[in-house]
């Protein structure tokens, strides 16, 4: 499945979509980012509550399909701005990430 699809079919909200013909290869949940950066595998969609300008980082790192910021939670100037230059695909949802990683699930 392709972003762009995932997109479409749970109804996410684009914050920036830099990337939305990357195939999906997986979910990762987290929110301490060394975590994140020692966990998440490539083409993974990326669920945190995380918001700030690292985000952009840590997903070019591990090579994420996109993050997707969960509860509703709304990522700052700074981190669209980056996401802008850096080609990382936000995308946001009111669901938490266990129910959205739930339906990813049925998806993927």
């Amino acid at each position: 499945m392709l972003v762009r699809e995932l997109k479409e079919k749970l109804g996410l909200e684009p914050v920036n979509l830099a990337e939305a013909d990357t195939e999906i290869t997986g979910c990762y949940i987290g929110d301490m980012l060394s975590v994140v950066m020692s966990k998440a595998e490539e083409g993974n969609v990326w669920l945190t509550v995380q918001t700030n300008v690292n985000i952009d980082a840590v997903a070019v790192l591990t090579e994420a399909a996109c993050i997707i910021v969960v509860e509703g939670m709304e990522p700052d100037k700074d981190t669209i701005e980056k996401a802008k230059l850096q080609g990382v695909t936000i995308l946001k949802s009111s669901d938490s990430a266990y129910e959205l990683a739930c339906k990813i699930r049925e998806l993927i």
